[in-house]
């Protein structure tokens, strides 16, 4: 193969990893906005434990933390598929770069 072969399969390789990254960014993103969507519910709505008080910080934590594992659960398979595919990526494409001449492996 060509060296401007190399080079436009190179480009082509980088702009499939970066569709990739989106993806998983964009993952990302619905699971903070599904999140931002359930800490009001969160907090506590009425004053149930002692003199007028929330149950506090801790809990709120530990609930924020136990919906935030269980959206992210629902899109654990997505994430897995992509990151292994984003990693395969990543290999072809340092492969690639290493048959390229030095001064043409970071264009």
């Amino acid at each position: 193969m060509s060296v401007p072969d190399r080079r436009a399969q190179l480009f082509r390789m980088d702009e499939a990893r970066r569709q990739t990254q989106r993806q998983l960014d964009m993952i990302d993103r619905q699971i903070i906005r599904r999140m931002t969507a359930v800490i009001p519910q969160l907090r506590p709505h009425s004053a149930g434990s002692g003199r007028g008080r929330g149950p506090g910080p801790a809990m709120f934590l530990e609930r924020y933390r136990a919906n935030l594992a269980a959206i992210t659960q629902e899109r654990q398979h997505e994430i897995d598929a992509l990151s292994r595919k984003l990693a395969r990526q990543d290999a072809a494409i340092e492969v690639l770069r290493a048959r390229l001449p030095p001064d043409l492996r970071r264009a």
